[in-house]
């Protein structure tokens, strides 16, 4: 079985090396930039980790990772222009080294190309993985449109927000984590339990980031919390204050929600004392130990011996900061 880094090491491999022939080149110069940013590769190592818990050659399975890959980065691209970021991953978006149009252009073609590089796959797989894929796709956008809604509303629910997120981040976990048992010839069983842990896992670490946006170091973070609660952004932590809040409290809250033109750091620190006082911090690590220990109990389930799953389990052990 492969290492986490050697998973790591054969994908970047591979990505860096995909030709580019087509023209116009301004075209697929974005796509090029884009797939060189680097980043965690966590799609693709997930299917690639699944895939080698059944077989031991997940270099045969390097196309439809790259396609997941493909596809991740297709939605990052239009997820910075829709918010207007500047920076991915210490690098200018494509929106600001070129422009909005090409943004647009060259992210579609990434999800053609996430299609095309599908196609590389076994032909006795090829309809199940592209409709599971379809899928995902749909979901994704649907989560993402949650997301959007979510921003003028002042009554999001938990139980909206935990489905946004598993449409939004979740289900492409899941995903990848199924591709890669379907190829591998796992059991339909097995199959449906490592998307279950991937969808578990994925509802976990995104909790997690909500958590570390307020209560995290930024050194070992690698941002500087309190992100969304200057932007507002309708989050585990911001929904469950007001669900929890007493009357003052909530206007309190409401009233800093509400604010324009406040010094961030001073908007942070009185949430962040919100939060505080109504538990939501300890709310917040009891959820996500939650999920966590739900998708243990899915990978369990998984019919292989524990070593073949050593590597997945690891690394997702990893993923969630814990050294267990």
């Amino acid at each position: 079985m492969l290492t986490a880094d050697q998973i790591l090491e054969k994908i970047n491999s591979y990505l860096d090396n995909l030709p580019y022939t087509r023209n116009p080149q301004s075209l697929y110069e974005p796509v090029r930039y884009v797939l060189s940013m680097g980043g965690k590769r966590i799609r693709p190592s997930l299917m690639l980790m699944a895939y080698n818990i059944y077989k031991d050659d997940p270099e045969s399975i390097l196309p439809s990772a790259c396609a997941i890959e493909t596809y991740h980065n297709y939605t990052l691209l239009h997820d910075d222009l829709m918010d207007n970021a500047d920076m991915r991953r210490g690098k200018q978006t494509v929106h600001v080294k070129w422009n909005a149009n090409t943004a647009i252009l060259s992210g579609d073609s990434m999800l053609v190309l996430a299609y095309r590089h599908f196609l590389e796959c076994r032909p006795d797989k090829l309809k199940q993985v592209l409709d599971l894929f379809t899928e995902t796709a749909l979901e994704i956008g649907e989560g993402q449109q949650y997301d959007m809604d979510f921003e003028s509303r002042t009554d999001v629910t938990e139980a909206e927000y935990i489905e946004m997120i598993r449409l939004k981040t979740s289900v492409l976990l899941a995903c990848a984590l199924k591709i890669g048992a379907i190829l591998a010839d796992a059991p339909a069983e097995d199959a449906d339990n490592l998307y279950k842990f991937g969808e578990q896992m994925g509802l976990a670490f995104q909790l997690q980031d909500d958590y570390l946006d307020v209560y995290g170091d930024p050194s070992v973070f690698g941002k500087a919390v309190g992100g969304d609660i200057v932007c507002n952004k309708k989050t585990y932590m911001l929904i469950n204050a007001f669900n929890r809040a007493d009357v003052s409290q909530r206007a309190e809250l409401m009233k800093w929600v509400t604010a324009k033109d406040v010094e961030p750091g001073e908007k942070i620190a009185a949430v962040t004392a919100i939060y505080d006082s109504v538990g939501i911090g300890r709310l917040a690590e009891e959820k996500i130990k939650y999920y966590f220990e739900q998708s243990r109990k899915c990978l369990a389930k998984v019919n292989m011996p524990e070593e073949r799953k050593s590597v997945l389990a690891a690394y997702t052990d990893k993923m969630m900061k814990r050294k267990n």
